[in-house]
């Protein structure tokens, strides 16, 4: 049974809670932010939104798979940023796409794009849309024909399962479930649960270098990969099937986190591993944050390398209603062998008895990690901002960084998403009282204070959101000046035009 995307916010309508229940998730929300939302508003319906007419016409040999409809249009013109968020239910669509194209198979993707390189048509990659960072908007100067989004669901299928290897050859734009479920019939699994998880794709994982399940070890998509198949302007790119290689720079790296301007992913072979039947779980918790990073310090230095390692601040816990104290979700798991053993040596490395320990151990946390999306879009309708920024830092710089966003973003709440032996992946959340008509304003202003202070303080200004078109300004900063002339004159050689996803990354 289909079902229809909200056209503004996070997830399906269907999920769209009722306007009574609104209320009371706002009257909820009121005594945990420390000041009264505003009245409950509603978002402008998709058929009162303006759309500007498409400026470019597909050929007659596409129109199967090439649409200028309204509502598709208006569902592939943001992501799930939260200003994206914001004008879609203040029905702005700023920068629509022309057209959406939705390929069945290669051929398809191969056709649409010599038609858009022919036409100068820019080709924004879409998977899930689900960016954060505005990567699949059509924000760029003027200098094109037109834009089209090309929609890669359709290709939607595990195509083939080395057992032996413990490996498959994926389509790029299957979503997260569909997935896990192919993979379901051979007891296997992929493993990679970012929170966009039920709506994102393969493809766009691979682009933009997601971060999934694992808190340490395979952290990021770059690990689970084998090898990827793109097609570029210029022709095909597919790299060899190899466990390693030292042959020279990796082609995979340089399409990992390319974000679509170097070529459309299309296919690729993902390392997976068998279900796991053996886990557990605890939580602890901490009298100070500073108290929960050196255990978290010392557990990632181990080399036990737990699955999970999420430290929260007492902030987050309140805001999340699962902690007033600094609290620990810690977790192994493995489908070979028991994992009580590496729980005790963590635990003891904590120098605490855990709070809670068993399979449902962080239960709440984990549910309100997953309804976190859900529950923005409610508390914009109540007049709340709330949005997230990310980094990585080493752990000797650590204590600069909280201090630096601190003073830039007083009220922002902290959690660790990531370990790493020399450094956390720190998660900041703002919820703010929202100043109605000049949200995005409010926000551009956040974002830069915390970009800055990031930067200042030695972190990165993403660790797993990717950079898309709301990073750059920070990203032109953090990148040495000859690897982006590098970046540019590959990707000349592979995209002649600069069609591919333009604004991101570089800028002609």
């Amino acid at each position: 049974m289909y079902k229809r995307p909200d056209h503004w916010g996070w997830g399906f309508q269907a999920q769209r809670p009722p306007r009574e229940q609104i209320a009371e998730i706002a009257r909820l929300a009121a005594e945990r932010l420390g000041f009264e939302p505003d009245e409950i508003e509603d978002g402008v319906p998709l058929d009162a939104a303006e759309l500007r007419p498409p400026r470019i016409t597909a050929p007659e040999a596409l129109a199967d798979v090439v649409s200028g409809d309204s509502v598709e249009r208006a569902a592939h013109t943001y992501g799930k940023a939260y200003r994206d968020i914001v004008r879609a239910f203040r029905g702005r669509y700023d920068n629509p796409p022309d057209l959406v194209a939705r390929p069945r198979d290669e051929a398809d993707v191969e056709a649409i794009l010599d038609w858009a390189s022919d036409a100068h048509i820019a080709v924004i990659p879409y998977g899930g849309g689900t960016s954060v960072v505005g990567g699949v908007e059509a924000r760029f100067e003027d200098e094109y024909s037109g834009a089209i989004s090309l929609d890669l669901r359709g290709l939607d299928r595990v195509l083939e399962v080395d057992t032996v290897s413990n490996a498959a050859r994926i389509q790029a734009g299957i979503l997260g479930p569909a997935l896990e479920e192919q993979l379901r019939s051979y007891e296997l699994t992929l493993r990679h649960f970012p929170q966009s998880f039920e709506l994102s794709s393969l493809g766009g994982w691979i682009a933009t270098r997601a971060g999934g399940h694992f808190a340490t070890l395979d952290t990021h998509i770059d690990d689970l990969v084998e090898s990827v198949r793109a097609l570029t302007p210029s022709g095909w790119w597919e790299s060899r099937r190899l466990p390693g290689s030292g042959a020279g720079p990796s082609p995979d790296r340089l399409l990992l986190g390319s974000e679509g301007i170097l070529g459309i992913i299309t296919e690729a072979w993902i390392r997976v591993r068998p279900r796991p039947r053996f886990k557990a779980s605890a939580t602890v918790h901490f009298d100070s944050f500073e108290q929960g990073t050196e255990a978290v310090r010392a557990i990632a230095q181990s080399g036990l390398y737990p699955s999970n390692c999420r430290l929260l601040d007492e902030a987050e816990g309140r805001l999340t209603a699962v902690s007033e104290k600094p609290m620990l979700v810690l977790g192994f798991e493995s489908a070979d062998h028991p994992v009580e053993a590496w729980m005790d040596q963590a635990l003891a490395l904590c120098d605490r008895e855990p709070t809670a320990a068993g399979s449902d151990a962080g239960s709440d946390w984990r549910s309100a990690f997953l309804a976190m999306p859900y529950l923005r879009d409610t508390l914009i309708q109540a007049g709340v901002l709330n949005d997230t920024f990310e980094t990585a830092i080493t752990w000797d710089k650590l204590g600069d960084l909280r201090e630096a966003v601190r003073a830039a973003v007083p009220h922002a709440t902290c959690r660790f998403t990531h370990v790493y032996p020399d450094g956390p992946a720190p998660y900041f959340t703002v919820v703010e009282r929202a100043r109605r008509g000049s949200e995005l304003e409010q926000w551009d202003e956040i974002k830069a204070r915390a970009s800055d202070a990031v930067l200042s303080a030695g972190g990165t200004i993403t660790h797993h959101h990717a950079v898309g078109r709301d990073h750059r300004p920070w990203y032109d900063r953090q990148r040495p000046e000859p690897f982006a002339q590098a970046l540019a004159a590959a990707k000349s050689a592979l995209d002649p035009g600069w069609i591919l996803n333009p604004g991101t990354l570089l800028s002609q």
